[in-house]
């Protein structure tokens, strides 16, 4: 298990101005400092994970950890630093991870069901490098609430259903839609998702369920739903620029389709 620290003087410049805020105000203690989490994580086994279930973990560095397989449910990581952590296989079912720094954090096969994944910082700067997208391929993030910049992520076969990742009318900054442009979500369980306003432009979504999925406003233009399931879909005012929609499942059974925009540009 790497502990290695990095050097990101960007992302910690990050980090601190969006904390900021909720620093000026003293923020309660986290049950557990950064050295006992290391200590838990260098004793924890795979037949014994190590288990932070419920416990305040809010504003650590915990970046570059390994996390595999651990047990978070429930866990306050509100504020943290987990950028280049392993949490593939971990249990962060009903966990808070609201502007969490995600930078390369990898969430392959994790339970986030439930959890809240409110803006995050998933990029050091304004632009969006594949190479620091977190990635969250097979994970489980049913009924999770999910805002935030996420562009070029894996989400391929990821369980996403009843997820709201719509817009946030009571933003009090510039980022009103989730941003999943050019992301892969091949494979991915929309089912039920609230994906108002979202931005899916050029996203990979062959063979995606996007049943009784809230698309209106989306931004789906280029993007890719070859073999795609669509019945009961909302798509009023959805961008259907340059759409592929070969071979999908329930376009005529859904709703709104004659508002979309550029809807004859798109490619059937």
């Amino acid at each position: 298990m790497s502990l290695s620290r990095r050097s990101f003087p960007s992302l910690r410049l990050g980090w601190l101005a969006a904390a900021m805020l909720c620093w000026t105000t003293a923020a309660p203690a986290a049950d557990l400092t950064v050295k006992a989490v290391i200590e838990r994580l260098v004793r924890s086994t795979r037949e014994q994970p190590a288990d932070f279930s419920g416990l305040d973990l809010s504003f650590l560095d915990l970046s570059d950890l390994d996390f595999k397989g651990a047990h978070l449910a429930a866990a306050d990581l509100y504020g943290s630093d987990l950028s280049h952590a392993d949490l593939s296989g971990a249990d962060l079912s009903g966990a808070r991870l609201d502007r969490t720094v995600i930078i390369a954090t990898n969430f392959t096969g994790a339970n986030l069901s439930r959890a809240s994944l409110l803006r995050p910082a998933a990029f050091s700067g304004l632009e969006i490098r594949r190479e620091e997208a977190p990635q969250f391929a097979g994970a489980d993030l049913s009924g999770a609430r999910v805002f935030g910049r996420f562009g070029n992520g894996n989400w391929r076969g990821a369980n996403l259903a009843a997820a709201r990742l719509g817009i946030d009318r009571f933003t009090g900054d510039l980022l009103t839609r989730t941003e999943l442009a050019g992301s892969d979500l091949a494979g991915a369980n929309l089912v039920d998702a609230d994906l108002t306003g979202a931005s899916l432009a050029f996203a990979d979504l062959t063979g995606a369920d996007l049943s009784r999925a809230n698309l209106s406003g989306a931004d789906l233009s280029r993007a890719i739903l070859a073999g795609a399931k669509l019945t009961g879909a909302d798509l009023t005012t959805a961008d259907l620029d340059g759409t592929v929609l070969t071979n999908v499942t329930g376009l005529h059974e859904t709703r709104g389709l004659d508002t979309a925009r550029h809807r004859a540009a798109a490619i059937e």
